[in-house]
């Protein structure tokens, strides 16, 4: 896609949207009629989930959805609570799993505690630990698991072979990664052996929360109210950002426009930690591979669960058939299989779709392992965690870019965090 064609159709699902949510708004509340679903899939998602949409409609036509394009998931949280100021929210919203603490005490959003694990058929265990987290906030359920990501090492094969390097292993540490980066890379020729995100946003904080709780360290204190993470483990995963992006010089910054996959595509960036949605993007031409994360303590990795959440007495009575539809195990793997992404029940697993999942993602594997192997902790579930990512994101650029050492940037952020907790 050219840079021209993708700012047109970007332009026509932005045009899309606006009409769609201002026709939505204008309406009765949740869609007359009809179940409102606002999501921000684009592309092979959204072709998906609009077959599975209309596949339901067709089998039930006293009960229908409508599937509104939100302008894309990353201003979900905004639009929703502008909805709820006009009083015509829609009856499900798909919203990042960092959100729901700013959805849980609105009192359109629906606790669903009781919908979800009285339903045998639905089978709340069934899901993946990390996804029941992220959709639980003090003990109660406001959503139901959309999707169920997670980190893992991406390799380009023929980098390796090139350099006379082994493959990454299970038990690759953090010296073996740093030192494939390193040999991996030519900063002087733009190569080079890992890429990092740093924009300062949360897409560089969870990788940086992976390292902290590969060194055994943690984010916040048992009971939340203090920063944990100015220890040994924090400052062991801060400076070894630090002594690859700033010593080695091993490390392709990319300031947000993501423009990491062409550079592994067109072979200038050996390794990648970056989930599944990535590996339909990977040119059929490059041979690559895929390892859990290295490890200092354990080999912990990060999940990004999102999840829809529901609004109104009558937008649950009226969804919650839906969505219990829309993710059991076989519909689930139908759409997993169409977009590329994971599994978010273990049962999708013993189906006999699964091997054809297998087949057209190769290297899926090691993610849906990672989900049951590695994945040990979760951002915190607190109203406070934008913007204790937001002070930690600003101290791992600061670090990646060689302006601050990493015990001065990681003191910095705790003080700051502690003061958000705080309230002050």
């Amino acid at each position: 896609m050219t840079q021209g064609s993708g700012l047109s159709r970007r332009a026509a699902l932005i045009l899309s949207a606006t009409l769609a949510l201002t026709a939505a708004c204008g309406g009765a509340p949740g869609g007359g009629d009809k179940v409102l679903v606002w999501h921000g899939y684009t592309d092979r998602e959204a072709e998906a989930l609009g077959a599975l949409a209309a596949r339901w409609n067709a089998q039930h036509p006293d009960r229908q959805v409508e599937l509104v394009f939100n302008g894309g998931n990353d201003g979900a949280l905004q639009k929703t609570l502008a909805s709820f100021v006009s009083g015509k929210p829609p009856a499900v919203a798909y919203q990042f799993g960092s959100s729901l603490t700013g959805l849980a005490d609105r009192p359109q959003t629906q606790d669903l505690t009781s919908t979800v694990r009285d339903d045998a058929e639905f089978d709340w265990d069934d899901l993946f630990p990390a996804g029941r987290e992220a959709a639980t906030v003090n003990g109660k359920v406001y959503g139901v698991p959309a999707l169920v990501d997670n980190l893992s090492l991406v390799y380009n094969k023929t980098l390796f072979d090139q350099a006379g390097l082994a493959y990454p292993t299970e038990t690759w540490t953090w010296d073996d990664f740093r030192s494939a980066a390193a040999v991996l890379a030519a900063p002087d020729d733009d190569r080079y052996g890992w890429a990092y995100v740093n924009d300062g946003s949360e897409d560089t904080v969870w990788r940086y929360l992976a390292l902290l709780w590969q060194a055994g360290g943690d984010l916040l204190s048992p009971d939340g109210k203090t920063a944990a993470f100015d220890s040994d483990a924090g400052r062991q995963a801060m400076s070894l950002l630090h002594d690859m992006a700033v010593v080695d010089r091993s490390v392709y910054l990319d300031t947000g426009d993501q423009q990491y996959l062409n550079l592994f595509n067109s072979g200038r960036i050996g390794m990648l930690w970056t989930g599944p949605w990535d590996l339909g993007s990977i040119n059929e031409d490059v041979s690559y591979g895929v390892q859990f994360l290295p490890g200092k303590v354990t080999h912990a990795t990060i999940a990004g669960p999102d999840a829809f959440v529901v609004f109104g007495e009558s937008g649950k009575a009226d969804a919650w058939p839906f969505l219990k539809w829309l993710l059991s195990a076989e519909v689930h793997l139908e759409f997993a299989t169409a977009t590329g992404h994971l599994p978010i029940r273990r049962s999708e697993l013993t189906l006999p779709g699964y091997a054809e999942f297998e087949r057209k993602y190769p290297g899926t594997t090691v993610f849906v392992d990672n989900l049951a192997k590695n994945v040990d902790k979760a951002r915190p579930n607190t109203a406070e965690y934008p913007k204790i990512s937001q002070a930690l994101g600003t101290a791992v650029q600061s670090v990646l870019l060689g302006k601050e050492e990493a015990g001065a940037a990681v003191a910095t952020a705790r003080a700051e965090v502690d003061q958000i907790l705080a309230g002050s």
